[in-house]
This record gives structure tokens, sequence and C-alpha cells, in this order.
């Protein structure tokens, strides 16, 4: 976010014109607010709108915002099943928003939303992680 701000990175917005929304995972926001004081709500928005213009948020979100069904490590665990139950409001929720690109910075929620929801729920949405969404919108000077 402060390389965006302080142009030390450029972006090209044109890449990503289709309409995007941002998860935010547990532990970024609520866990983190409640351990450390400060939830990492608005600087995954911030950046994901500089990258993706066409934004459009979920709702609930922020503090309020549903778990994938991930969470808590559930990703790694046998229970396959129960995580796509339970990521079953986020499938509804991103349904709700039309976005056809859902960011997110954790691994857990990126591979549920990504190989479990879209799936199960035929969401037809491509998922990409915080970082990757960057790298795809730099802008990559070139020396003459």
């Amino acid at each position: 976010m402060e390389y965006l701000k302080d142009k030390r990175i450029n972006i090209d917005p044109s890449v990503h014109p289709m309409k995007s929304t941002y998860h935010d995972p547990c532990n970024y926001g609520r866990k983190s607010l409640r351990t450390f004081g400060y939830g990492y709500f608005e600087e995954g928005r911030i950046i994901t709108r500089e990258c993706a213009p066409d934004f459009v948020d979920m709702e609930p979100n922020r503090y309020s915002n549903y778990c994938c069904g991930a969470g808590g490590g559930a990703w790694a665990m046998p229970y396959a099943a129960e995580r796509v139950y339970y990521g079953r409001i986020k499938a509804r929720q991103i349904r709700e928003t039309g976005a056809e690109l859902v960011v997110t910075p954790c691994h857990n929620c990126r591979d549920q939303i990504m190989k479990s929801l879209n799936k199960e729920y035929d969401l037809g949405i491509e998922v990409k992680y915080l970082w990757e969404l960057v790298a795809d919108s730099l802008v990559v000077p070139t020396k003459n």
C-alpha cells in the first residue's frame, strides 16, 4: 500500500476490468483486532480498488464478514464436506456481489474459495491472492 501511495511501483488497473470483491480473512481481521488491537480490514480493499477499480464489497464485511469455511486450519483437515457446507454462506455472499474476481490475502481462504466453493457452488469466478493481483497489475519499466 505504501509503495502504491509513494509511486514506488506503478500498476495498470485496466488489467483487471472485471467486477471484483475482497474477502476478509478471519485471521487478518477479527483475530488480529482481538490479539493485537488492530484489524487489517482497509488495506486489502485499498489495494484491490487500485488494481481492480470496478469494486463491490460483500455484505456484511470487515468485522462482521463470514468465514469462508477453511478457518482454523480446516483447509488442511480431512473435513472437505464440512468445509464446503460451512462455506455456503460465503459462496452466497460472493454470488450476490456479481463479482468475477475475488481477492484475498490468506492462503487457506484462497484455496477454499478457488478449489472448493467455486467448484461446489458453480461460482464461475477467478480467485487471486492480494500479492498476485498486484503482481499481475505491475507496470514494469523497460530500458531502452
